[in-house]
């Protein structure tokens, strides 16, 4: 149960434990990130020494995006159950034994069927890692905080994949930028297990053991995966063609078949893979949506700004990459200021702020595609950045404050989905609208003005979410810790807005909801 459910206090570790295992959450963000990055440097290496089509080297790239998204509702699902902790550190091991099958490969299929794998590793890691933050800050305040942290790694990441990945495969050839995940992992995992907090709930006497629920993992499994086939087919075989539309088809009725399943599932047991009730709060869902939104805006632009950079103005494809260093620098220092910027204003004022920059950034960009000067498309490129920045840790934040802690790992499960899909379709539609556009310069340019226009329509749509849909969450704030141990406040005790009471010495306590409007 959560604190503001039942009162009781609840232990937490000592600072310097807490700290590292932050640290650890985040050394599995980073290599989740880092290795999307750096592996599509390495695709001219690849393509030297397997040759093969390039449908073949796309899917080195496309078969870990596949199981990555099949596999985070399971995998959030199954660290609730047991224990995030263990999840996590089996996830690190997977994910680095099949790095080191990425970098032993001898044909081009092996390399695939080790990407895959290494998909489902990575979707253990992500919605885990965020379980393991959750559990290490129980404190609504110090939680956004930590919650800053682990976004700004992932932001570093991004910006540092492609430079990374350059260098590695210059000095030691592509197989180094699988095995250099190797000792990242052992890291991960020796920290995890020293410093992170195992499983706090424990079963009644008497109780029913949770169900594991099968029909609703495979469900799920089927309908995420049906989804990202069709999206990544649907550029290449074309949105009518036989393989998108029966995937799509799957996937509705996957889709449809998992949420009777959970329904009735939840009407028996009450305890489905994913609780449907969960989305009767107007932060769980709306924090969902807005996670499709500004991932559809920002992955979608990326693309689309890489062909745009590299058609139409001609630059390298390692040039292009550092076209967007600015960017994603400004997206890791706004994630560092989220989370205090929530702690003053609330969540939702950081939301609408950051959605509002980046539809105005994309708004900039409409006019400066005209520009010959990649300072007139950098400026508003900063805008956007900065506003994403702002948002991620805040929805991430209001996310595990709508939700009790034995269903933080499907929520994490939820909205990294959410993310993944929203980011898919992104970049299949704005990549259809350019494509649509024809081959000159001039078509390309109109038909990313759309795709911007879009983008704009997105980002608009995560403002009024967040204005309208993130409230207070009951209970997210509460917390003192008193000697090392996190206690709710006690109802009805009065206190000034954002102000600490300091009733005995060692003890400290933080009133403001960080997802509720000030």
């Amino acid at each position: 149960m959560s604190l503001s459910e039942t009162g009781a206090a609840i232990a937490i570790p000592s600072t310097a434990k807490r700290k590292l295992s932050l640290l650890a959450a985040c050394l599995g963000f980073v290599v989740v990130i880092l290795d999307v990055s750096v592996v599509n440097v390495a695709t001219d290496a690849l393509s030297r020494d397997f040759g093969g089509s390039l449908a073949g080297l796309e899917w080195v790239i496309n078969g870990y995006t596949l199981t990555f998204a099949a596999f985070l509702l399971s995998a959030g699902s199954l660290g609730d159950r047991f224990d995030p902790k263990r999840i996590y550190q089996a996830g690190f091991v997977l994910f680095a034994v099949a790095s080191f099958a990425c970098g032993a490969s001898t044909t081009l299929v092996a390399l695939i069927v080790s990407r895959v794998v290494q998909g489902l590793g990575a979707a253990m890691i992500v919605p885990s890692s965020l379980s393991i933050v959750n559990k290490s800050f129980p404190v609504a305040a110090e939680r956004a905080r930590a919650v800053s942290l682990w976004a700004a790694a992932g932001g570093l990441a991004l910006a540092l994949g492609p430079v990374v990945g350059g260098v590695l495969i210059d000095q030691l050839g592509w197989r180094s930028v699988f095995f250099v995940n190797v000792p990242i992992a052992v890291a991960g995992v020796w920290l995890t297990q020293a410093n992170a907090p195992g499983a706090t709930v424990r079963r009644a006497v008497g109780a029913p053991r949770r169900s594991f629920d099968v029909l609703g993992q495979v469900l799920a499994v089927t309908a995420l995966g049906a989804f990202t086939t069709a999206v990544i087919e649907a550029n290449g075989e074309g949105w009518g063609s036989v393989v998108v539309v029966t995937c799509l088809a799957v996937f509705v009725a996957a889709a449809v078949a998992f949420l009777a399943v959970e329904k009735a599932a939840e009407k028996r047991s009450g305890d489905p893979m994913l609780p449907l009730r969960l989305f009767r709060s107007g932060a769980f869902t709306s924090t969902a949506l807005i996670g499709v939104l500004v991932n559809f805006a920002f992955y979608g632009l990326i693309f689309v700004f890489s062909l745009f950079f590299q058609s139409v103005r001609g630059y390298s494809a390692i040039t292009a990459g550092l076209a967007f260093l600015p960017m994603t620098a400004t997206i890791m220092i706004a994630n560092l200021a989220s989370g205090p910027l929530a702690r003053r204003y609330g969540a939702r004022a950081v939301l609408v702020t950051g959605s509002s920059l980046g539809a105005l950034g994309y708004a900039g960009l409409l006019a400066a595609v005209h520009s010959g000067s990649y300072a007139a498309i950098v400026a508003p490129l900063l805008v956007a950045g900065f506003g994403n920045g702002l948002v991620v840790p805040a929805m991430t934040n209001a996310m595990l404050s709508a939700v009790d802690s034995s269903h933080v790992g499907i929520a994490s499960g939820v909205l990294n989905a959410s993310r993944q899909l929203g980011g898919l379709t992104g970049v299949a539609v704005m990549g259809l609208i350019v494509g649509d556009a024809g081959s000159s310069s001039s078509r390309f340019v109109a038909g990313l003005e759309v795709a911007l226009g879009w983008g704009v329509v997105a980002l608009v749509g995560g403002a009024v979410l967040s204005a309208y849909g993130v409230r207070r969450v009951a209970g997210a704030s509460a917390g003192c810790v008193v000697a090392g141990r996190a206690v709710p406040r006690a109802p009805g005790l009065s206190v000034g807005r954002g102000r600490d009471l300091r009733a005995e010495p060692g003890t400290r306590c933080v009133h403001r909801d960080p997802v509720r409007e000030p």
